[in-house]
């Protein structure tokens, strides 16, 4: 760009042909008004002239194209040397070349203007341009810097937002846990040692486990600390009172003279726990009087798994089981001594469990047992587990069933006696009768009960009864994972090898449902952290007394850390009874549980962990048949409860609760007993109840 001075009228100077490179980094604001035609000074003419003709002859030389810009008067150095001065960087034989700055200065020419700096700058198009991309460049990084720098630090508040509130879940369970379980408001009476003993030697063989439901156990504590002054759910300590109590107990009406029992003796061994010889014991009852027989009094098995050396009459009151059921079967306490000395096995009047299909139908006892018994008078079942079906069944047969179950057996005075302790103790001491207190503990309830009505209990005085079936051996059979690893599945598997070797077989030889399937399916029982979700997410109080049920739990103590935390007024019978008074039942399990059934059936509400449990199950179906539809039942189904569980990472407290009390209320609707199911756990049929007209 050039530059052509006119002549004023002041001066008759002209320049021209002159160029001038201004300087492309400038500061401050920029002046975009044209210079003053006085502020170009020039002194002499003639010294112009000189200088002119210099330029123009330097212009038309003709030094060969490639030599080095920086020696040509038409480089960018060259003219910011001739135009300014000697300040940029050129040799001194070019600074003595061309003119200085100061030679333009002194013919009145003004180059600090800002007006020069930006009309000028636009002379080297390709510098500005690359300058401006460096300074852009540098913008962005800096912009990017600070978009970073605000992200991380939103980032980093959030991460310590929530690590405040883990921390502060973390504090509060650790705060429930600390909280032990201790004799305080005298609900506790004393520690078993023994009993202690035994938990923590099995707690030792078990290696740490992982924490198992933890968020949800964190949402739990927090859920209960802000209800724990609020009511509980109307509908957890009742059942629907209308339909329920329309159900009255007819089962010891008979109507059928008594068997004269003339063609033979019935041997019964049972084999299981307290529970499975109970159900063996009705069904003996009931094939006596099919076979027109004579009933010993049954015996038990030694088991493995119990190691229980209790005997019929270490558990239940002989002389009224005998006398009892005089009206419907003779019942002796011994085979007579002609047919003590005959070997069984040899004359083929021994029939196992492997000799009967399970729940086998009365046509088959006809046809097949029958017979040995007219000829051998003598028929020894062994086992004898769940071997006669529910339907079809002759009505009167049936109700002798439930007549033995919910009639004829009654506890032995020693475990009424304890039993009527733990009850009390449970209910703090306060006048508390229950309509299954008499059946249960006889003569030493707490009050008679002439009336038979029963005012609801206090709050204080209630009590919910969790059976929590997590004992070992239900743990190996169901073939499930627990948190615990591979140590876990290590130590189950020998145990299976041992107690359950068909098992162990049939894992071998066929394709079993994996451990994540079956608890899909809900064939997994609950585990302590899963049922004390589902008491939490039903509305159960923080200070309410809870009875635990059960024998060793698989895991030990700190399996029950959960549990111990969430609800500290949580006691064993081991917890509630003097050395002095656990002493006569230790080593024997069926008595003990003997007593855990005399806490569960006289429970205000009695919740259950495995639907599948025979102990839940007689316990249910007492409660059923004497409750008068005052004794409800939380009967979970763990199929559902699983696929709810399984949301456990993601779900929310608030529609945790409202799932699992939707599938636990309706569980309560009462209904009469479905065809082949149990009468031992649905008494509701005609059978064993009467109904109203109400119903």
């Amino acid at each position: 760009m050039f530059l052509y001075a006119q002549r004023s009228s002041e001066s008759s100077i002209m320049v021209s042909d002159f160029i001038v490179e201004a300087d492309y980094l400038y500061d401050g604001d920029e002046d975009t008004s044209l210079p003053d035609i006085t502020d170009i000074r020039v002194s002499d003419r003639s010294e112009v002239n000189a200088w002119s003709s210099a330029f123009h002859q330097r212009s038309h030389s003709t030094t060969p194209r490639n030599k080095s810009r920086q020696g040509s008067p038409k480089s960018p150095s060259a003219f910011r040397e001739f135009a300014f001065g000697p300040a940029h960087g050129l040799s001194n034989s070019h600074r003595s070349f061309y003119p200085s700055q100061s030679h333009l200065q002194s013919l009145g020419f003004n180059f600090n203007n800002q007006w020069w700096n930006r009309k000028f700058a636009v002379f080297w198009p390709k510098q500005r341009q690359t300058l401006q991309y460096q300074i852009q460049q540098r913008l962005k990084r800096r912009a990017k810097r600070l978009w970073y720098r605000k992200r991380t630090t939103v980032f980093l508040a959030i991460i310590g937002l929530l690590g405040f509130f883990f921390l502060m879940n973390w504090w509060m369970l650790s705060h429930l846990q600390d909280i032990g379980i201790g004799p305080t408001d005298g609900f506790f009476i004393a520690n078993s040692s023994s009993v202690r003993g035994g938990w923590s030697k099995f707690a030792q063989r078990r290696r740490p486990q992982s924490v198992v439901y933890a968020r949800m156990l964190a949402l739990a504590a927090h859920a209960m600390a802000e209800g724990e002054e609020k009511d509980e759910p109307k509908d957890l300590w009742e059942e629907p009172l209308i339909p329920a109590s329309a159900w009255t107990p007819c089962a010891d009406q008979r109507n059928w003279g008594p068997s004269d029992g003339n063609n033979g003796y019935i041997l019964v061994s049972a084999n299981g726990g307290i529970n499975q010889q109970r159900v063996a014991v009705c069904n003996a009852v009931a094939i006596a009087q099919l076979l027109n027989a004579t009933l010993v009094v049954p015996k038990f098995l030694y088991s493995s798994v119990w190691k229980d050396v209790s005997q019929f009459g270490d558990i239940y009151q002989e002389d009224h089981f005998i006398n009892y059921l005089k009206p419907d079967i003779p019942i002796v306490k011994e085979l007579p001594v002609e047919l003590q000395s005959l070997d069984l096995e040899a004359i083929g009047s021994i029939v196992t469990d492997a000799d009967i299909m399970k729940e086998a139908k009365l046509s088959f006892f006809l046809e097949h047992i029958l017979p040995i018994l007219l000829q051998n008078r003598v028929v020894h079942f062994v086992g004898f587990g769940n071997r006669l079906a529910f339907d079809p069944i002759p009505f009167e047969l049936q109700r002798l069933r439930c007549r033995c179950n919910f009639h004829a057996l009654q506890f032995v005075p020693k475990i009424q006696e304890t039993g009527a302790l733990i009850i009390q103790r449970l209910c703090q001491h306060k006048a508390h009768q229950g309509p299954l207190d008499h059946n249960l503990v006889g003569l030493f309830t707490a009050e008679p009960n002439t009336t038979g009505s029963r005012e609801p209990p206090s709050k204080s005085s209630r009590y919910l009864a969790l059976h929590l079936r997590f004992e070992i051996d239900m743990v190996a059979h169901s073939l499930c994972d627990f948190g615990g690893g591979e140590e876990e599945r290590e130590e189950l598997e020998a145990y299976r090898a041992i107690h359950f070797p068909a098992l162990t077989l049939l894992k071998k030889t066929t394709k079993l449902p994996s451990a994540a399937e079956l608890r899909t399916e809900g064939k997994c029982p609950l585990t302590p952290e899963e049922s004390v979700l589902m008491l939490a997410a039903l509305g159960v109080n923080r200070k309410t007394h809870i009875f635990l049920a059960g024998a060793q739990i698989y895991g030990g103590k700190s399996r029950l850390t959960a549990l111990t935390s969430l609800y500290p007024n949580l006691v064993t019978k081991e917890n509630m009874l003097s050395p002095s008074e656990l002493e006569p039942f230790m080593n024997f399990s069926s008595q003990l549980a003997a007593l855990d059934f005399i806490g569960c059936a006289a429970a205000d509400e009695f919740a259950m962990t495995d639907s599948g449990s025979q102990f839940s199950s007689l316990v249910t179906g007492y409660r059923m048949y004497h409750g008068g539809g005052r004794m409800p039942s939380i009967r979970p189904n763990k199929r559902r409860l699983a696929s709810i569980f399984l949301e456990n990472s993601t779900i929310e407290w608030s529609a945790f609760e409202e799932r699992v009390r939707k599938a636990v209320t309706e569980s309560k609707h009462i209904f009469e007993r479905p065809v082949a199911r149990s009468v031992y756990r649905h008494p509701r049929c005609r059978e064993c109840m009467c109904t109203t007209d109400t119903k």
